[in-house]
């Protein structure tokens, strides 16, 4: 199944970047983009959800020097669209292999498409390999650990219906019960002509 492919793919990522751990490390995909498109898709996609994940701790230090706060501020930015990208170009793979799919009359949309469903996955895997830290970190007391435990709990959970929930999806589109249709993002924030900010300092 298309998920249980996905998450461990996903595994692999986050446990390849926690072996160093340092969002300036440098990435090499295993996956050739020729041969295994799909799976270097994959992979690059959850990098990217990873080396964000951490951006994110980095940021909320109180005590991050003002300079570094910007340029990191910067560089989330920049990861942001990078993960819309992702997500586009795992969009136009399954556009792509259901091509030829033809919809029957009574086919109805997904209020998301496969590739947005499958950035959640991305995410989950994170919360859920972070959460897991949590439950069994031997400095932190009895009652946090508990607690972390049955977060994670709930976060398998999640993934397991998640995952279902998207194979679910794709097999129907295959079947043409349903039909898959994207809006790219449009996001205006980086853009120079649509934020009116960028567009004024190019005057």
């Amino acid at each position: 199944m298309f998920s249980d492919k996905a998450n461990k793919i996903f595994q692999e990522v986050i446990e390849k970047y926690h072996e160093i751990n340092t969002v300036g490390q440098e990435f090499h995909n295993p996956f050739d983009e020729k041969e295994q498109l799909l799976e270097h898709l994959l992979y690059r996609k959850c990098w990217i959800d990873t080396v964000q994940w951490h951006y994110e701790d980095i940021i909320r230090d109180p005590n991050i020097d003002p300079v570094a706060a910007l340029k990191l501020k910067r560089q989330i930015d920049a990861s942001n669209q990078d993960r819309t990208d992702m997500v586009e170009y795992l969009d136009s793979y399954f556009l792509d292999k259901y091509k030829e799919v033809e919809p029957k009359e009574d086919a109805t949309i997904n209020s998301e498409s496969p590739a947005w469903a499958i950035d959640r996955l991305s995410i989950l895997a994170l919360k859920i390999y972070h959460m897991n830290e949590e439950a069994n970190r031997v400095d932190a007391g009895q009652e946090h650990m508990i607690k972390c435990q049955a977060k994670l709990d709930v976060l398998l959970e999640q993934r397991v219906d998640l995952s279902t929930a998207i194979n679910q999806l794709l097999g129907d589109i295959a079947s043409g019960d349903k039909y898959m249709k994207v809006y790219r993002q449009m996001k205006m924030y980086n853009d120079d002509d649509l934020n009116p900010v960028l567009r004024g300092a190019k005057k």
